[in-house]
């Protein structure tokens, strides 16, 4: 119903924002990297998804899309619901629990509070195959630093390499690179070691 709310922030806090709009303040729950990112900002655009129960409208809010993306494929997950995705984007950032369901990390997902192997077993089987068609085009899902990697990553899961093999081998180049190469450079130094 309403993809997005701009106004001044009126009221912040770890958890909702009150984003004053045209005289009327909206009340918007967000996730910990949200608040992160709309911390001493004046005005703010807040990418929202409405959740509709029978007894209240609620609004979830996000700094981009791509927040708002990982939030709405969580909660398509039997058992997980909107407090609970607002959780795992409060303890993780999008790109690391698309990395998480991706590379079938269970025990990054049970490190978050509420979550236990059967959740995180039931996320990961759930949303593997979405998270892995997101990754190729990936501009809204990965944050700017890890960009480069999961391009290469992607280039070499197309050619034909194992996933979770191809990933350890980017992030030893990545390692003893200083962090940073260019896209074309990983993939090279990773057909060397591959």
């Amino acid at each position: 119903m309403y993809s997005f709310i701009e106004g001044k922030i009126a009221d912040l806090n770890p958890t909702n924002a009150v984003i004053a709009c045209q005289g009327i303040g909206y009340s918007i729950n967000i996730s910990l990297n949200t608040f992160t990112q709309l911390n001493g900002k004046e005005s703010c655009r807040l990418h929202t998804h409405l959740i509709v129960r029978e007894d209240a409208l609620i609004l979830y809010g996000f700094a981009d899309t791509g927040e708002r993306h990982v939030f709405q494929q969580l909660i398509s997950v039997s058992g997980v619901g909107p407090n609970t995705a607002r959780l795992i984007l409060s303890s993780l950032t999008p790109s690391e629990v698309s990395d998480a369901i991706a590379t079938e990390n269970v025990k990054l997902l049970q490190s978050i509070k509420g979550i236990g192997g059967k959740s995180a077993l039931r996320i990961i089987i759930d949303l593997k195959d979405k998270i892995m068609k997101d990754l190729p085009a990936g501009e809204n899902l990965i944050s700017q630093h890890n960009t480069g990697k999961h391009e290469a990553l992607s280039a070499l899961v197309m050619l034909g390499f194992n996933r979770p093999v191809a990933e350890k081998a980017l992030d030893q180049i990545l390692k003893a690179n200083g962090g940073s190469l260019p896209v074309d450079q990983l993939i090279k130094n990773a057909l060397k070691v591959l």
